[in-house]
């Protein structure tokens, strides 16, 4: 990065960088999600409430290859912005190469493994009977896609760090809007149903990461791609996957509490007066409006990424305990209006993804009320989690996630049902929230003491330079 970029983001007034980093990230991660729920309601209403439970089945897949592009990308992003603080091209290179073949590898291996493994995938994220056939469809083309999405996912978290958050935004944007425009093509006009919708998702994709990878041949700035930093060297690849680890889990328990949920709610759904199915499809769609909402929380922090490591890497700590807060407030924020809206109009926003009877109805409202209450502590719990691993303080980030949603959310989905029912499995969210926020304020704490003695120190040494 230039000097005047450094000089930028050492002198710029924190809201403002915040806006300029963080509204492009927002962005990227919100067109992102976006790529499954434009199927979700273009399917619904073309195929119906089967097709987008068969979706919610097939989705975790994506969710995976998210996991693992992120971990690389966001690893490499948080180490690439460290080395920009301490000048260090040479890590800064490397990282750059090491990661780029990862992408490529681990893309690849992914879509291999998830067509061997392609039955037990579905069995285990809740397939029934009565969406198996849409389900295995989807598949079978959605799969062709994933080396092109782990790509383009995990070079946009390079490309912000390089400086260019506004690229990597519309690389993502223009692959959504070829999907909304293939989509009801492929839906309606070719009546190509599940098929069509998963093709248009690829072709989206694939656009995205060729945009993702000609920037980082021809268009970078602080790093250059060769092929000699592309080889393998285990010192840089165990500097910056730790860094990433955090988004991982993030991604990753997502997984694991829809695995966890579609089978919980084909099970206790089956004995209630909801059935199997409507607990099934309307979760996944709550699944999917949760996600836009983490999009915005995450993408505030991990826009945040560069100034972070570039001002704790050059020992501006003022500036980085500053960035924290208005960080924290923002969340907020965005987590009050969350909260809501989905606690005001749970039905308009479920009639998005069609229309269907009473009882369907009334379990997505309940669902919205009451799986999301807690929404606001949820996006200041996952921005605290990306902001420690931009300080490259991955255990405590990995930490706080595994809290969530590993340690907390997984067992609570498994358990209130027994007591509560179908929609015991709605209540293990918030519970984990609340019970989480705990530690988040523990560790904030930590965080600025930490900070703060770094501010006096700095200060106590500036006052004896001038006695001396």
């Amino acid at each position: 990065m230039n000097q005047n970029t450094n000089k930028y983001l050492a002198e710029e007034r924190i809201g403002k960088l915040l806006l300029k980093f963080s509204i492009p990230c927002i962005m990227s991660l919100l067109v992102s999600s976006l790529y499954n729920i434009v199927d979700q309601i273009f399917i619904g209403r073309g195929v119906g409430y089967l097709g987008n439970g068969a979706t919610n089945v097939v989705f975790p897949i994506t969710i995976i290859s998210l996991a693992i592009a992120l971990m690389l990308g966001d690893g490499a992003a948080a180490y690439l912005s460290l080395c920009q603080g301490k000048k260090d091209v040479k890590s800064g290179n490397k990282s750059m190469g090491n990661v780029v073949l990862l992408l490529v590898a681990l893309g690849f291996i992914m879509a291999v493994l998830f067509a061997v493994f392609k039955s037990q995938i579905l069995m285990a994220f809740g397939a029934t009977e009565n969406n198996l056939p849409y389900a295995n469809e989807y598949f079978d083309y959605i799969i062709l896609g994933i080396p092109f999405f782990v790509v383009g996912n995990g070079l946009n978290s390079i490309i912000r760090a390089d400086g260019s958050p506004k690229f990597a935004m519309i690389t993502t944007l223009v692959g959504c809007i070829i999907n909304v425009i293939l989509d009801p093509i492929a839906i309606f006009g070719l009546h190509m149903g599940m098929k069509g919708a998963a093709i248009a998702t690829i072709a989206g994709q694939i656009v995205t990461a060729i945009c993702g990878i000609a920037y980082i041949l021809f268009r970078a700035k602080t790093f250059k791609l060769t092929w000699k930093n592309m080889v393998p060297d285990m010192h840089v690849i165990g500097s910056f996957v730790p860094l990433g680890i955090s988004s991982f889990l993030t991604q990753l328990s997502i997984v694991v509490i829809m695995g966890v949920m579609n089978n919980v709610l084909v099970k206790y759904g089956a004995m209630s007066k909801y059935g199997a199915d409507i607990p099934l499809t309307v979760v996944g769609i709550v699944m999917k409006v949760f996600q836009i909402v983490i999009s915005v929380c995450i993408g505030i922090a991990a826009g945040s990424q560069p100034i972070v490591g570039y001002n704790y890497g050059a020992g501006e700590y003022r500036r980085v305990k500053e960035l924290f807060t208005t960080i924290i407030k923002a969340e907020a924020i965005v987590g009050l209006v969350s909260m809501v809206l989905f606690e005001l109009f749970p039905l308009q926003i479920t009639s998005i993804f069609g229309s269907e009877d009473g009882l369907y109805n009334e379990f997505a409202v309940l669902s919205f009320r009451i799986f999301l209450s807690m929404i606001i502590l949820t996006c200041i719990q996952k921005s605290t989690s990306v902001f420690l691993q931009s300080l490259g303080k991955p255990v405590m980030s990995m930490g706080l996630s595994l809290l969530r949603d590993f340690v907390l959310s997984v067992p609570l989905a498994i358990v209130l049902p027994m007591f509560f029912g179908v929609e015991g499995a709605l209540l293990s969210a918030p519970v984990a929230d609340i019970v989480t926020t705990v530690a988040v304020v523990l560790m904030s704490i930590n965080v600025v003491r930490e900070l703060d003695s770094k501010i006096n120190s700095d200060e106590d040494d500036a006052k004896e330079a001038q006695v001396a």
